[in-house]
């Protein structure tokens, strides 16, 4: 069946007028987080309503689409990623109806919209999984889940070694005795995709959504769908994705899953797109994931967890580019999201190769302004790179973590998984500051928060940084217009000779110079300076250290 939409399908361009060619190839896509973007009905939790409020904002940034997290009926056991109902809107969120807006919302601003969806498993309360509850043993039901048989006397034990990706047993056992697995939490039983069923449940689900308007689907867990027949045991971490060898990740059938949404994607007009969460150690093998006839992108996750080290991030630039070229596919960058402490926080800790999960009260603290130094530089190199690339809200505000999350206010399973250990990713999905005043800084009317914000947002906010010469938000507002206008995401990389810790590399006419070392640099002579990513990045002729710029020849 082709669904023949063109005639309602938006007529999308760059703000310079121009089309592109398979639009996502250099995009530049948005993470809403939708519980902490805006709140329009003042209950202390974002909804679609407050995004559609702040459209704006995001369409003043020059971006090309934005990518909004799970908004799905859920009981929010780890942030809405454990689905109950895949076809409806979270009442905390809203409606269908209002998500028919968002759509169209961002379309009339040529944004297109793109939405999570989450295969691996679904919440332990979907009624699948509640009928498989109450059904016997091998019933078509179980067979929708994996359910096995336990070891040992009268099976009292797991039927397999594995453990969560958070380190505790990945097996749960149900009132019969049998055993269900679930590598996230026992609230998110995973589905058996060995099973047609799952298959078609899912082929629908993309149909409901696309049907709608949506531009796309990032894809949560991209690598876990399938699991190695017999389950055998694994000597190592559940979470130690060893590329294919793994008996949980990165298994060929996955493959064939992605090549038949890839083809009902293509019944769609408005090049429509599949964004792959997949974590596998070998670049050769995420490249598999965006090949012709599969998706369309992967997150960049060599990349992004390089860190501030020069040698690592031209390792993950060169590979990536190389693997994911030899397969014709495009390249994706990505600093932060919901799932990373900030690079405003990463950045500024003490030791960037012992940070642990989400900062808390308790651990060593960042150097903020050194941390937003080190990621204005970062963001304006990865921004002059060819390829597409993502970034997350409040990063254009040079937001922080809230590390100072009192335990009693944390939310993120994460944290009590780990007995408090670790403090998980409550910090860097704090409500947005869009005033400079108020108790919730225009998150909405009544100062309800579901996380509470530091008190260093106010200077932070929206409202305090519009048209401030050196702001974080006017510097991400002139390097995507910039971006955009020297055509930099379809353009080619060539490395320049430069000193130690120094990223140096042309793109198009536009030269780039990342000193990531401790001591300045001199610039490149007879160029003109077109942007740095701080007003103090340059004097006497010199780059300090902690600085990028870009160059053009006068």
């Amino acid at each position: 069946m082709t669904h023949d939409t063109t005639a309602d399908a938006p007529i999308f361009c760059r703000q310079d007028g121009t089309h592109t060619v398979e639009w996502w190839r250099d995009a530049v896509v948005y993470q809403v987080y939708p519980r902490s973007f805006a709140d329009s009905n003042g209950d202390g939790i974002g909804d679609i309503r407050g995004i559609i409020r702040r459209l704006d904002h995001i369409g003043a940034l020059g971006v090309d689409a934005v990518w909004v997290s799970p908004f799905y009926v859920s009981p929010m056991a780890d942030g809405g990623y454990d689905v109950t109902d895949y076809r409806d809107i979270d009442p905390m969120f809203g409606t269908l109806a209002d998500l028919d807006d968002l759509v169209a919302a961002a379309h009339d601003r040529s944004l297109r919209l793109i939405v999570d969806l989450v295969p691996n498993h679904t919440a332990s309360n979907h009624p699948w999984f509640l009928e498989a509850l109450v059904s016997p043993p091998e019933s078509r039901a179980r067979q929708r889940y994996i359910f096995r048989d336990g070891k040992g006397p009268d099976g009292a034990e797991p039927p397999n070694n594995w453990t969560t990706v958070r380190g505790d047993r990945a097996w749960t056992r149900v009132d019969d005795g049998q055993w269900y697995l679930h590598l996230f939490n026992t609230a998110q039983p995973d589905l058996n995709w060995h099973n047609q069923e799952v298959h078609a449940e899912f082929i629908s689900i993309l149909r409901f959504w696309l049907d709608r308007g949506v531009d796309g689907f990032r894809v949560d867990v991209a690598a876990g769908l399938y699991k190695e027949n017999g389950l055998p045991d694994w000597p190592y971490a559940t979470f130690e994705y060893s590329d294919g060898k793994s008996p949980m990740w990165d298994k060929e059938p996955v493959h064939d899953v992605y090549r038949a949404w890839h083809r009902v994607l293509a019944e769609y007009p408005g090049d429509r797109i599949l964004i792959a969460e997949a974590f596998v150690q070998q670049p050769e093998r995420l490249a598999r994931y965006i090949r012709s006839d599969e998706m369309q992108q992967a997150f960049n996750m060599p990349f992004m967890m390089a860190g501030y080290n020069p040698g690592a991030l031209r390792e993950a630039i060169d590979t990536s580019l190389e693997v994911n070229g030899a397969v014709g596919a495009t390249t994706s960058w990505v600093l932060n999201s919901h799932d990373a402490i900030r690079t405003v926080s990463k950045f500024g800790m003490p030791c960037l190769s012992d940070i642990p999960r989400g900062i808390g009260p308790h651990d060593p603290q960042p150097d903020v302004a050194l941390g937003l130094r080190r990621a204005r530089a970062a963001t304006l190199m990865m921004l002059a790179l060819p390829g597409a690339a993502y970034l997350y809200q409040g990063e254009e505000l040079g937001l922080p973590d809230n590390t100072l999350i009192p335990d009693s206010a944390r939310n993120d399973p994460g944290f009590f998984v780990s007995n408090g250990a670790y403090a998980g990713r409550d910090g860097c999905r704090v409500p947005i500051p869009w005033i400079g005043t108020g108790p919730s800084l225009g998150f909405n009317d009544t100062g309800r928060l579901w996380l509470p914000q530091p008190e260093d947002y106010a200077k932070l906010a929206v409202e305090q940084q519009i048209g401030v010469p050196g702001s974080t938000l006017e510097f991400y507002r002139d390097a995507l217009r910039l971006r955009r206008d020297f055509v930099l995401g379809s353009g080619s990389l060539s490395w320049v000779t430069s000193p130690e810790k120094v990223l140096a590399f042309d793109n198009r006419t536009v030269r780039v110079i990342a000193n990531l070392s401790e001591s300045p640099v001199a610039l490149t002579a007879g160029a003109d300076i077109l942007l740095a990513s701080d007003e103090e990045a340059v004097s006497g002729g010199l780059l300090h250290p902690d600085h990028t710029v870009w160059l053009v020849h006068s």
